[in-house]
């Protein structure tokens, strides 16, 4: 057994010891792995490699905060409020298409931040009592939200798994949108419409009606939506009208943050951004510790390792691997599924397309967050609908996930006919 496979089994041991034995966070557990692994490999304890590997996602977590930040912004000022209770006011006679545009809702946040714990715990939140109140069965309701957050972090306009992946191949983060909205949007619809339809078909929406705030649409009318639509108008602009500065995505966020303090219900913005980064925290951290975990197995050659095995499996078992591993290895992180397991991935299909490829490994990465011991999508969407056992919604989400990873390994296999198609 060569040392980096020790170092890689110690590496991966100690972060199971320390998330399930110990209950440590995440991103302690994994700077406990990356020690381990240098020591081992015999580093010592590389300070400098730490500490160059926190900063390895700087721009995604400064993308996370600001994004963050503005959702806070949004969801303080009764914008997300007044946008759910437009959206069932308009839609209560059509259950299917109300289902749908509710799965945007919770996608959003996970769409403009990254982070699918972003979708649960906001959107996630506003929308749970409002399934339950439409007879959706809790188990059920929580699979929604688990998978609307999943899906709103791989849809565009934010990706960091597909940044990370690209950012390992020196690729630009630059012509995903329409593959991943390909991946995501479809998916999204008919999970909603598999796990709440049925339950939903003769709504009652007398009993809706008085959970919703239709005081907050009279009160400011169309300029509570504001924040969301100088958002989007500034992506637009940025992805449309090349002369227009290259302001960058945080700032976009700071901006569309700032409007949201004129256009509806006053708040302390300095208490709500310390909120919001406190919410994001746990990701930033992970973020951290993936970058230290990734930095320790590059220096050992543990990375190297994994490339060169992944470069060397034969045809149908390197799509086999993929499909098994990357979701598998996101009960570390699916951040770090990208990183370690993405890049050398990609790297095996460099005949095929690659803007295809590297949107499809991110989704099949974003199945990471339903896999224990972290599972944020999963256990936060059980916090918010109040289901004790978090098993209850993977098991609820099995189908979708399956039905996910198989759609994901579909556009891998025909990524070169996929993107001449798309005109990728």
């Amino acid at each position: 057994m060569s040392i980096e496979v020790i170092i890689f089994i110690a590496m991966v041991g100690t972060f199971m010891v320390s998330t399930f034995g110990f209950k440590l966070p995440v991103s302690v557990a994994m700077l406990l792995s990356s020690v381990i692994g240098a020591l081992i490999g015999g580093q010592g304890i590389p300070v400098r490699h730490l500490v160059e590997g926190t900063f390895s996602y700087v721009d995604t977590i400064l993308t996370i905060a600001t994004a963050m930040v503005f959702m806070k912004v949004v969801e303080k000022s009764g914008a997300l409020d007044a946008l759910s209770s437009l959206i069932i006011e308009k839609f209560h006679k059509v259950p299917a298409l109300l289902l749908i545009l509710i799965m945007l809702v919770i996608m959003f946040p996970g769409m403009i931040t990254g982070s699918s714990t972003a979708s649960v715990l906001s959107a996630g939140s506003i929308m749970a009592p409002i399934l339950l109140l439409m007879g959706i069965p809790k188990v059920s309701a929580g699979a929604i939200i688990a998978m609307g957050g999943l899906l709103g972090m791989i849809a565009p306009p934010t990706n960091i798994p597909a940044m990370i992946i690209g950012g390992g191949i020196d690729m630009p983060y630059v012509g995903f949108t329409l593959p991943l909205t390909i991946l995501t949007f479809p998916l999204a619809f008919l999970f909603v419409l598999m796990l709440g339809y049925k339950y939903v078909r003769k709504l009652d929406y007398a009993k809706l009606e008085p959970q919703l705030d239709k005081e907050l649409r009279k009160t400011y009318g169309v300029r509570i939506y504001l924040p969301i639509i100088v958002l989007l108008a500034l992506m637009v602009i940025d992805s449309l009208v090349p002369a227009f500065p290259n302001i960058g995505t945080p700032v976009m966020f700071l901006i569309a943050a700032f409007v949201g303090l004129f256009t509806g219900k006053k708040f302390n913005l300095f208490t709500t951004s310390k909120e919001a980064v406190k919410d994001v925290l746990p990701v930033m951290g992970i973020l951290m510790g993936v970058g230290m975990f990734i930095q320790i197995m590059t220096l050992t050659g543990v990375r190297g390792l994994i490339v060169n095995t992944s470069l060397s499996l034969p045809g149908v078992w390197l799509y086999v691997a993929m499909a098994l591993s990357i979701p598998a290895f996101g009960a570390i992180s699916s951040f770090g599924a990208s990183s370690v397991l993405g890049v050398p991935f990609t790297l095996a299909l460099i005949s095929g397309n690659q803007i295809i490829v590297v949107a499809a490994l991110s989704l099949l990465a974003s199945v990471g967050d339903m896999v224990p011991p972290t599972a944020l999508a999963g256990i936060f969407a059980a916090q918010v609908v109040d289901e004790p056992k978090y098993a209850s919604i993977l098991k609820k989400s099995f189908v979708p996930i399956v039905i996910l990873i198989v759609y994901s390994m579909a556009f891998i296999i025909f990524s070169k006919e996929i993107g001449a198609f798309l005109g990728v």
